[in-house]
């Protein structure tokens, strides 16, 4: 189903639909020399509840958010694929007569394009070479997964371009996964792809990661009372890979330490009764890593029921609870050989100091640098992005808008402009 771009833009930040589409048809006539065939948009995503639990087989809350990635594409009928993406002065070229992951490929936007399309091809989904303009809102460093919105976008442009846009959300995201696990070189969990893939707020179990669970809940804290925020506070993830990598490959030590491949049936009581095992083995970390898995595996499940029951107080306190726990058991609010760099721990300093115990904020998604998630009380907002951006530059703060739509096509009937 293709969705009207006036459905898709109708609320919420980012670059008006107006000035995007005229800019990626004006690209594409330059770059190509022709008029793309299809547009598609794959949004970023925001994590609720569920901090690095996605890895190790547990549950996740999500949402996606009206900031995206938006393609204007066309089949060019030959075996070379070619996206130009605004802000960068060269293409991403990938040959489809060689879908292998090339080393000197990895951590760039090639390798996630190769990747995605090297898996749907495994999984029966062919495709053809085509040309592509990409614009995406999702900024580098935001916390809102530009990589998983790029690479569901590719999947989306394959999926419309030559199958009719058959290819199932769950596909399109494993396929995500696939290739930043195997070809950009970032052992990701799926979490991230599934979201923007799916749209709206999503309560995901990985009990079994080939076909994950999920069910859809309601999530407006507009309505009470409260704007959903994210700050940037200036971090880069671009060196974190090993810290990320620690975090599941500790878990699933203290996991092996109990009998068990990971941490997802891994319950409090066995856990203790093998920690001296665990902590000579692997480690106090991947014991306090562990720890924080099973409790807020738990709390995910905690999150959903307070939101279908309409206890947004309580869900804040949740949301609370998680920041607790990612900064003392998963310690990823700092950089461990960065000591005196410390900007999501100051902002979730600054943001408790200025909220009172009204509010709630957490580390948001992968940590150790990036950006924090806080619920401000509505009749704040304008003193906290105040007091946020002498810290940490204007425009650090920003509010999010659910978006009920996963990735789509446009439908551009009636929009001249494109």
């Amino acid at each position: 189903m293709a969705f009207s771009p006036s459905l898709l833009y109708r609320t919420g930040s980012g670059t008006p639909w107006d000035a995007r589409s005229v800019r990626l048809r004006n690209e594409f006539s330059v770059r190509f020399r022709g008029v793309p065939s299809v547009w598609c948009s794959a949004p970023g995503r925001t994590e609720l509840g569920g901090n690095h639990t996605d890895h190790n087989r547990g549950r996740v809350l999500a949402a996606a958010v009206q900031v995206d990635a938006l393609a204007a594409a066309k089949a060019n009928g030959t075996d070379v694929v070619t996206v130009y993406s605004i802000g960068y002065d060269r293409p991403f070229t990938v040959g489809l007569d060689s879908l292998l992951s090339l080393p000197g490929e990895a951590g760039n936007s090639g390798a996630l394009i190769r990747g995605v399309i090297a898996r749907l091809t495994e999984r029966g989904y062919a495709a053809g070479g085509f040309d592509a303009v990409v614009h995406s809102d999702v900024a580098p460093g935001s916390g809102l997964s530009s990589s998983a919105s790029f690479e569901v976008l590719v999947g989306s442009l394959v999926s419309w371009l030559f199958h009719r846009g058959s290819i199932p959300a769950g596909v399109l995201a494993e396929a995500g996964q696939y290739a930043e696990n195997h070809y950009f070189g970032k052992p990701c969990g799926l979490m991230d792809q599934l979201a923007s893939a799916s749209g709206g707020t999503s309560h995901i179990n990985f009990a079994d990661p080939e076909s994950p669970w999920s069910e859809q809940v309601v999530l407006d804290p507009e309505q009470a009372g409260y704007a959903l925020c994210v700050v940037q506070t200036g971090g880069s993830h671009a060196d974190l890979t090993a810290e990320y990598a620690s975090i599941p490959s500790e878990m699933r030590a203290a996991a092996r330490c109990c009998g068990l491949p990971d941490c997802r049936d891994l319950s409090r009581e066995l856990l203790m009764a093998e920690a001296r095992r665990v902590r000579a083995e692997a480690g106090d970390r991947a014991f306090l890593r562990a720890l924080h898995f099973i409790d807020e595996n738990e709390r995910v499940l905690l999150q959903v029921a307070a939101l279908k029951a309409g206890e947004f107080a309580e869900f804040l306190r949740l949301v609370n609870d998680s920041g607790n726990s990612s900064a003392m058991l998963l310690q990823n609010c700092w950089v461990p050989l960065r000591p005196l760099e410390q900007g999501v721990a100051l902002a979730l300093a600054l943001t408790r100091d200025m909220l009172r115990g009204d509010g709630a904020c957490r580390v948001h998604g992968g940590g150790f640098a990036g950006t924090i998630q806080a619920y401000v009380p509505s009749d704040l907002l304008q003193r906290y992005r105040r007091e946020m951006e002498s810290f940490y530059g204007e425009g650090c703060v920003l509010p999010l808008a659910v978006r009920p739509q996963g990735a789509v096509a446009l439908d551009l009937s009636g929009f001249a402009s494109a």
